[in-house]
């Protein structure tokens, strides 16, 4: 558990919606420390090429913690090359056992254009029901909204933007400068 007295650094809001062949992840550049904003800018979605294979990775929580479990989940995915789910599998078995890992306090939701994942460090690899996930402060405000517009017209970025510009609308720790990475199956 973190140290109480010792907000840490903290990435917000991510989303990942898949439509029409395609998947966008999006996030928002607001990194917080306890109730400051301390950069307004900060990419946390990032595109990874393990042995050629794309992956696209988005992160909320603590950024340092984050940053570890990427490099562990690009070492997975050179060990099982074409395999996400595999791969994500291995990493939150390693985060749920392993004593230093436990301590890592961030989520990631992955995609290679086929899997859309949320990776927990409960150990829980989950795929979305309904082709939307969303992670972070104001995830559950994206959630909701990319919900309500899975159904329209709109393709996967347009939701994703709409749904990050209604998050940030209402949630504190998440602003409109979004990094979008799209990615097909």
């Amino acid at each position: 558990m973190a140290d109480a007295s010792f907000p840490g650094w903290h990435g917000t809001t991510i989303i990942g919606v898949r439509k029409g062949g395609k998947v966008v992840i999006a996030g928002d550049g607001q990194v917080s420390m306890g109730d400051t904003v301390m950069k307004g800018t900060a990419r946390k979605v990032r595109r990874l090429s393990p042995g050629g294979y794309e992956v696209v990775a988005g992160f909320a929580g603590s950024t340092a913690d984050a940053f570890a479990l990427l490099e562990r989940l690009e070492a997975k995915l050179e060990a099982t090359p074409g395999q996400l789910a595999r791969a994500s599998v291995e990493l939150a078995k390693d985060w749920r056992t392993d004593k230093y890992l436990q301590k890592l306090e961030a989520m990631l939701i992955v995609t290679d254009g086929k899997d859309l994942l949320v990776i927990t460090g409960a150990g829980d690899v989950l795929e979305p029901e309904h082709d939307v996930t969303a992670i972070g402060s104001g995830g559950n405000y994206a959630l909701a909204a990319a919900r309500a517009l899975i159904e329209t017209d709109k393709d996967a970025e347009e939701i994703a933007r709409t749904a990050m510009k209604i998050a940030s609308d209402i949630c504190v720790y998440t602003n409109g400068n979004l990094t979008v990475e799209t990615i097909t199956a």
